[in-house]
């Protein structure tokens, strides 16, 4: 009975197409390069910091009030929701138009 549970369980997922999303999720997150636990993607390091210049919104170079810019993130519509800054290590970072770090994608992974 055990294996026909765990066979309608891995029917299920690749009907509802939740595969492969939950094993990229669960490979992701077991990956030591790319968890958040790695110190070189940890929001802990300064290069990944808002606190860092080279990441913040008062940076120029950052900023929504500069139509320049060629880092910004926008959503579906056109919209800027943020922007991303590439660390030295290879880490980029996502921050939203605040300055708070949304997300990042280790390095090579982009």
């Amino acid at each position: 009975m055990k294996n026909f549970s765990k066979l309608t369980v891995a029917i299920f997922f690749v009907i509802s197409g939740a595969a492969n999303s939950q094993v990229n999720s669960i490979g992701q997150s077991l990956n030591f390069n790319n968890s958040p636990l790695n110190y070189e993607n940890s929001s802990l390091n300064y290069n990944n910091s808002p606190l860092n210049y080279n990441n913040s919104p008062l940076n120029y170079n950052n900023s929504p009030l500069n139509f320049n810019a060629t880092n910004g993130v926008y959503d579906a519509t056109g919209n800027r929701v943020g922007y991303e800054t590439k660390a030295p290590t290879g880490v980029t970072n996502y921050f939203d138009n605040s300055g708070n770090r949304i997300g990042y994608s280790p390095k090579g992974n982009r």
